[in-house]
């Protein structure tokens, strides 16, 4: 079905520059900064054997080699071009456990409970309705699934908020916000957060795992009961 003009322009309207005009790049600019952390958040799920598992925000497909072969991976993006890459990697490595879609990641063309993970990393401060995206999100995984969320969000520490916050126009410009805050994504979204970190205290990426609700379950998502440090392999988390 050819889509309307409405659609075509709502599309264009949320498409990140990075994506759009800079795909080719894409990988030589942000695969050492994101891979690592991507992979080792992916393996960290322990992802059970024939498990279905989806990827909002896919991209050229950083992530695909982190996921084990013993589950099917569905994975969705508005960028065709970004697509056509992660497709590429698939046919080059012979992959049979992925499949590709072109999918606007608040509008997921999937049924209920579709998904025993969800997995979206970078994406949710490009979209221009981040709660509707992970309303998306809450829809289509299972309940008591796992959902594994990778982002920047804006501190709520006053000064380097208001930094961050103040880089804003630029960024947007760019096509993603600065000003995003974890509360406002997941502020009455049934979903509870498991844990939150930073795989080092000078990141500007936090990292959320959380389980999934039922629908009218209330999460319990406060700071007190998610916050704190931890260390593993070395690595310090805040």
């Amino acid at each position: 079905m050819l889509a309307t003009q409405n659609e075509r322009d709502t599309r264009h309207a949320h498409e990140s520059k990075i994506y759009s005009e800079f795909s080719h790049l894409y990988d030589k600019i942000f695969a050492r900064f994101f891979t690592d952390r991507i992979s080792a958040v992916i393996q960290g799920l322990g992802i059970q054997p024939n498990a279905s598992v989806l990827e909002v925000g896919v991209g050229t497909g950083l992530s695909m080699e982190a996921y084990p072969p013993h589950c099917q991976v569905t994975g969705v993006d508005l960028a065709p071009d970004m697509l056509e890459r992660a497709q590429q990697r698939v046919d080059e490595n012979q992959w049979r456990h992925f499949h590709l879609l072109t999918m606007d990641a608040m509008n997921l063309d999937f049924p209920d409970n579709s998904f025993d993970y969800v997995t979206s990393f970078h994406v949710i401060s490009v979209v221009p309705d981040p709660v509707r995206m992970m309303r998306e999100i809450h829809r289509v995984c299972k309940p008591g699934g796992k959902i594994a969320i990778i982002n920047h969000f804006r501190s709520t520490k006053p000064v380097i908020g208001a930094l961050i916050g103040a880089l804003d126009p630029l960024t947007r410009r760019l096509g993603w916000s600065a000003s995003l805050r974890l509360k406002q994504a997941f502020d009455d979204v049934p979903i509870r957060i498991e844990k939150r970190y930073k795989t080092h205290p000078m990141s500007l990426f936090t990292v959320v795992l959380a389980e999934n609700l039922k629908n009218g379950a209330a999460p319990d998502n406060s700071p007190a009961r998610n916050l704190g440090t931890a260390s593993r392999n070395g690595t310090h988390l805040a």
